[in-house]
């Protein structure tokens, strides 16, 4: 018995080294942590529960027999963020490169099955150099092993994917089929194919950090959520992000107690909004004065930056916020945009969370680019998932909602539940300057007539009553008093029940 327990700590001692000291040392000189040191800041001390630390590749081509490393090159395992079960696979880079075998993909599909069938999330930290050439084509059976699972993980448990080192060619398609992707800089990067291949075939000089790197990915691309500073900083805000979803599709989202009363009144909102209809305001402004102790978690703040998404709470419960920033593109709603909201509507309504619009809309962006560039299409992609969605969905229109893009920002056509509009809103087909000039082109040549016309149009339509004495606006409210309705309203909606027609699935305007 002494013998076999003295066998097991050899054994473990060898896995939790990894590739060897000398590799490890190496990681840490790249400002890198390595694969359990990370899992040990992701998880709450002491909790962390490891899988398969045994497990051995089983290639014999290329010496591969003779070279032989427990764990092969990913650890996985189990245990509680912040109190909460969470499942997770470390890439290990001093073992092999941390390159992908069968046997590692085995490892990852295995987290991926238990953490569906007990309701939990799956955490993936990235660093690999890739699919491991020695196994040929089992390594590349072993990665669309790992793609089905994201699939049928999809919209069933949160899955998030943290990029801390390469993740190249085939591996960057798990990643980009989670929920979330976030980044580290200058440490960090993905790509499909790699800048000597890049030189190779089109002739573009181009590093790998300007190819795929943390700036470029959630600046340029959109692929990635946020990039952090260094290994520690990104692991502390997924514990934090980790806060505000649920553990899976079938409960509801956390609620957290906050001594922010759901009653308070903000009086610097009232003006907030200029007089001026063409002058911009920061929307997040609002965000942060209206959801609890003024914490918003943005995603995606430095890309398509005309619209706003991110999770807050209110009265303790997860909330996430969609809203057009007149500051950037004077809201506009443009592909890029379109794009970024759909997507984080659709994971609101996958796992319970309420969405909370706030609108303040032009229009779709004009212009050939748009045009060319599918505008149509991308723009429908926003207008599908506000429509599809079934959990409780309020919206504030605070200044301006025109035309199409009236309709697509959760409108009350939309099935929208509740919709508020700030006394100065205008909901209307378009500006009244560009209305009059259409509805009374004959009195072109005459300013002073235009002009007249232009207030008559503003006096009739640039208000929210219209819509109101419809029923498109369910109250005009006083922006100090927003917090309060919105709270009140989603109180309301807790026990909203409310189901599509059955369907295999839609199709959405990819």
């Amino acid at each position: 018995m002494h013998d076999i327990q003295q066998l097991l700590e050899e054994k473990r001692a060898l896995a939790r080294l990894g590739g060897g000291q000398k590799r490890i040392d190496a990681q840490h000189a790249k400002g890198k942590l390595t694969a359990r040191e990370r899992l040990e800041l992701l998880f709450d001390e002491g909790t962390f529960e490891e899988w398969d630390m045994f497990v051995e590749h089983r290639c014999v081509d290329f010496g591969m027999a003779d070279n032989k490393i427990p764990g092969d090159g990913v650890v996985i395992g189990y245990g509680m963020i912040n109190g909460r079960l969470a499942f997770a696979y470390s890439q290990d880079f001093t073992v092999f490169g941390g390159a992908l075998s069968e046997t590692h993909a085995e490892k990852i599909c295995k987290i991926m099955d238990q953490a569906m069938k007990v309701g939990a999330p799956v955490v993936g930290l990235n660093d690999s150099g890739g699919a491991r050439i020695q196994e040929g084509v089992a390594s590349l059976g072993g990665y669309a092993d790992v793609f089905q699972k994201n699939v049928l993980a999809s919209g069933v448990i949160p899955q998030i994917s943290m990029i801390m080192g390469p993740c190249a060619g085939g591996a960057v398609y798990s990643p980009s089929m989670t929920d979330f992707i976030f980044m580290v800089k200058d440490s960090s990067y993905m790509f499909v194919t790699g800048p000597d291949v890049v030189k190779t075939v089109t002739h573009e000089e181009v590093t790998a950090e300007e190819l795929g790197g943390a700036l470029t990915h959630t600046t340029k691309s959109g692929v990635a959520d946020l990039a952090f500073e260094n290994d520690v900083e990104a692991l502390l805000m997924l514990r934090r992000f980790f806060n505000y979803l649920p553990l899976n599709n079938r409960e509801k989202p956390p609620v957290r107690p906050s001594g922010d009363p759901a009653n308070r009144l903000d009086h610097s909102l009232d003006t907030l909004v200029p007089d001026n209809p063409n002058k911009p305001y920061d929307i997040k402004e609002l965000i942060v004065k209206v959801v609890d102790d003024g914490e918003f978690f943005e995603l995606q703040p430095d890309y398509a930056a005309n619209i706003v998404i991110g999770f807050g709470r209110m009265e303790g419960q997860t909330v996430g916020v969609v809203a057009n920033n007149p500051l950037v593109l004077a809201g506009c709603l443009d592909i890029k945009s379109s794009i970024k909201a759909a997507r984080f509507v659709r994971f609101c309504d996958a796992f319970s969370i309420p969405v909370l619009t706030f609108v303040d809309v032009p229009g779709f962006m004009p212009g050939t680019s748009q045009e060319y560039g599918g505008i149509i299409k991308h723009g429908a992609k926003l207008l599908y998932a506000y429509a599809e969605c079934t959990v409780p969905k309020i919206t504030v229109i605070t200044r301006k909602a025109y035309g199409g893009a009236y309709d697509v920002m959760a409108s009350k056509h939309l099935r929208g539940d509740v919709n508020f509009a700030w006394p100065n809103a205008e909901i209307a087909v378009m500006g009244a300057k560009g209305a009059v000039e259409i509805i009374f082109r004959e009195d072109k040549g005459d300013p002073a007539k235009l002009a007249a016309r232009e207030a008559e149009y503003k006096a009739r339509f640039a208000n929210p009553f219209v819509a109101g004495a419809r029923g498109f606006i369910d109250d005009v409210i006083q922006p100090h008093e927003t917090r309060k309705r919105i709270c009140r309203s989603l109180k309301m909606l807790k026990d909203k029940k409310l189901e599509n027609p059955w369907r295999k699935h839609g199709n959405i305007p990819l």
